[in-house]
């Protein structure tokens, strides 16, 4: 069996406090699905990567270090349980979570987070904010898994945000790739925000707006013929239509506009607002690099 830090790899970050079953199935399965190996990375934080309000109360590092160790472990059984024959290492690190998993991204194929549902006043001032700047700085896509995938639905679909940017067409062929990989659909869903003052010619707007999408996820269906893809021009609040339209869905892919500035934080609205309010799995897919 070749050696898994060789290979490519899906990265999933576990959380010392109490792994997540959900994220770690996600992160196995789709390791598995992929032919790809998995890396369960645990980052403690040192005396410096711990916010001052954090500090007070806080045991030593020696004892963060042992409760890590512990919470890897009933990872890793957790995954060998589900997937035997999975190709698995371990890796319990000192430093920054979130800058630990950034600097992950750049040799991983995929990293897999579960979150705590912070609030945004918490994700910047608290150093357990990791789901925000990884979301933002990551080489890779990020999955954000909170609640599980929807497989009631016949067939079981995904939902992907387009507005004709570069980085939602990276996030189109996430989706189509991923729908390939799961039998699933694809929703292509444009989010036209209402405006203050109504102008204009509504129909023409949406018309125009069908085309828009249409040339965005051109040719998918021929590389992907297996995946059925639909396109939906919907009125409102991107974050809101995208929410709704995923209500049921596996998973909603979005694409992420540029890199997190020196603090990681800076991430865009619907971005954002998706990792609050959607109720199945998010996929940020970073724009690719300019040729």
């Amino acid at each position: 069996m070749s050696d898994p830090r060789n290979r490519p790899h899906i990265t999933v970050g576990v959380d010392p406090l109490k792994p997540s079953l959900l994220v770690l199935a996600w992160g196995a399965d789709e390791a598995v699905q992929r032919h790809l190996a998995v890396r369960l990375l645990l980052a403690v934080p040192t005396e410096e990567h711990r916010d001052v309000a954090h500090r007070e109360g806080m045991p030593h590092h020696r004892a963060l270090r042992k409760r890590g160790a512990d919470s890897l472990e009933a990872a890793a059984s957790f995954v060998r349980a589900r997937h035997p024959d999975l190709e698995l290492t371990t890796h319990l690190i000192d430093g920054s979570p979130a800058l630990s998993l950034c600097h992950e991204s750049a040799k991983a194929h995929m990293i897999v987070l579960g979150t705590r549902r912070l609030s945004r006043a918490e994700e910047i001032l608290s150093g357990g904010s990791i789901v925000v700047p990884v979301t933002a700085q990551a080489d890779c896509p990020v999955v954000v898994v909170s609640e599980p995938e929807h497989i009631t639905q016949d067939p079981p679909y995904l939902v992907v945000g387009v507005d004709g940017s570069v980085s939602s067409l990276a996030a189109v062929a996430q989706a189509m790739e991923e729908a390939s990989l799961r039998g699933a659909a694809v929703r292509a869903v444009w989010a036209w925000p209402r405006p203050v003052f109504a102008h204009g010619d509504e129909s023409a707007g949406f018309n125009e707006r069908r085309r828009l999408l249409s040339e965005s996820t051109a040719g998918w269906a021929d590389k992907y013929s297996d995946v059925r893809l639909t396109h939906e021009v919907v009125r409102g609040h991107p974050v809101e239509e995208l929410a709704r339209s995923s209500e049921h869905a596996l998973s909603v892919v979005v694409g992420r506009r540029g890199r997190g500035g020196y603090t990681g934080m800076r991430l865009g609205s619907v971005v954002h607002g998706l990792l609050h309010r959607a109720v199945c799995p998010v996929i940020t897919v970073p724009t690719p690099p300019a040729k």
